[in-house]
């Protein structure tokens, strides 16, 4: 029963029993993870699909390069700050209807999309869904951090997070596919579109607010809760069975004293205002603001093949249409293993995300430099950079949020990812606007192959920088800040 604003957090409930408690505990995490892992992975469908067909565009609609960079700009820009603001205002929401709401939305701005040939739409409505898009990723950062221990965090994180490798990748095969099936360049919007609005319905039946929302403690007494439940187990067996000798019982009291003064102390957590989540935990936070940095130059790494690579094959490379699909895929799919992998590595290593970000970035710039000296016709060792540059770059960014919710508190994550985020959207609307404005002036006096030579460099430059960046978080380790709760007014730690 939805209240008067369904986008509010749902209530906490009455407390379940400890042993139906920690029944229902695994299923709803699996419930959280599965639905949020499809969700923002659909969310990647209706994102990732005008590169694929840009060159396309250009020709049906007599758009050239730096029309294409301006609609790729535009979008990322209104990525950055739909993050930021739908990141603050996730953090008040209730995850189920705000997610499911923006996917909607998103898909909505994909049939509308397909279904003009006029660039100034085309302009307005891509900046648009890269402004609903914003509703994506802070939700499920908010039920993540609710649902998944700080111990556990940089595995499930890392699992999670590969969602936007298999719907990025999944994205620009299913682009390619529609076109080649129905076409025209409009089915890559108007399939995918249609697609995640059934994605839609399906989150918001399968998704769930905070534990407390359905009867469960919070994540920070689930282990305690398992022990509680095991020992009542345990005490109901012995008195069906036998009754336990008097060191026995001394040793099972002892026992459920030290559970039970554990959590003794624990209080209803509440949500945070508006000012304590900007000023309190995100502005004020000093790792924040060097992670968003960071972030910055990486994403221009992450992006710029993401965005142009399919044109450089094609122009450069001598690659089709559908072999420009697959370099999506490659360079989406190459980021799975990796990212969880190194994200569990980080929790073995102690939190050492920075460190381990540091390191991916070396390859990424051989990457690079790899694929300035590959010749055309050697399309299979461009591709094998893409994976290379794949598998490291998305570690990167998924350590540098886990970091973040790391100093952070799981009920700001959304504005600190959000706050992060804005920097790296700000660094990809960057490498959008001017490599496609490069690309224009340079392709016509000096050559197509010497202005996407100059663009490589860019980035490589940029590669460089966030390297450095990086390496001034090597030996900073996860301090994780708990929820603030009912009676307690103080704020963060001074970081």
């Amino acid at each position: 029963m939805l209240s008067k604003n369904p986008f509010r957090p749902a209530p906490a409930i009455s407390r379940l029993p400890d042993q139906e408690a920690a029944r229902l505990y695994p299923r709803y995490r699996w419930s959280v993870m599965e639905s949020t892992f499809l969700g923002y992975g659909v969310f990647y469908l209706v994102r990732n699909n005008l590169s694929v067909v840009a060159k396309d565009i250009e020709y049906a609609l007599h758009y050239d390069h730096a029309m294409i960079g301006n609609i790729l700009a535009i979008s990322a820009i209104s990525y950055g700050v739909g993050k930021f603001v739908m990141g603050t205002l996730s953090d008040r929401s209730n995850p189920r209807v705000f997610m499911a709401f923006g996917l909607f939305l998103t898909a909505l701005c994909n049939l509308l999309f397909g279904g003009v040939a006029s660039y100034e739409m085309h302009l307005f409505l891509w900046s648009l869904n890269g402004f609903i898009q914003g509703m994506g990723w802070p939700p499920c950062g908010r039920s993540m951090g609710h649902w998944f221990t700080k111990s556990e965090r940089g595995l499930m994180f890392s699992v999670w997070n590969t969602s936007h490798n298999v719907g990025g990748g999944i994205a620009g095969m299913l682009a390619a596919w529609a076109v080649t099936a129905y076409g025209g360049w409009q089915y890559a919007f108007v399939v995918p579109g249609l697609l995640s609005m059934v994605g839609a319905v399906y989150l918001f039946w399968r998704l769930c607010d905070t534990p407390q929302s359905v009867g469960l403690p919070p994540i920070e007494e689930y282990e305690a809760l398992k022990k509680r439940a095991a020992f009542e187990k345990e005490k109901i067996w012995n008195e069906k069975t036998v009754k336990a000798d008097e060191a026995t019982r001394e040793s099972a009291e002892q026992k459920n004293k030290e559970i039970t003064e554990a959590e003794s102390e624990k209080q209803e957590e509440r949500e945070l205002g508006f000012r304590e989540i900007l000023f309190d935990y995100v502005l004020t936070n000093k790792y924040v603001w060097l992670l968003a940095f960071a972030n910055f130059f990486a994403y221009i790494a992450r992006y710029c093949m993401l965005d142009w690579g399919p044109m450089y094959l094609r122009e450069v490379k001598q690659a089709t249409l559908a072999s420009g699909g697959v370099a999506i895929l490659v360079l989406e799919f190459g980021g799975i293993p990796s990212t969880i992998l190194l994200g569990w590595l980080s929790d073995r290593m102690g939190g050492r995300r920075g460190m381990i970000a540091t390191l991916c970035m070396i390859p990424i710039i051989g990457a690079f430099v790899v694929m300035v000296f590959t010749p055309p016709g050697y399309l299979w060792l461009d591709m094998a950079m893409l994976a290379t540059i794949g598998f490291f770059i998305y570690p990167v960014i998924n350590l540098i949020v886990i970091l973040a919710l790391d100093l952070t508190s799981k009920k700001a994550i959304g504005a600190a990812a959000g706050f992060i985020g804005l920097f790296g959207y700000i660094g990809r609307t960057v490498q959008a606007k001017g490599f496609g404005a490069l690309l224009k002036q340079q392709q016509a006096t000096l050559g197509v192959e010497a202005a996407w030579l100059n663009v490589i460099y860019l980035i490589l430059a940029c590669g460089v920088l966030a390297t450095l960046l990086l390496a001034i978080t090597w030996n900073l380790q996860s301090h994780q800040h708990e929820a603030p709760t009912a009676g307690d007014p103080t704020g963060p730690r001074n970081l």
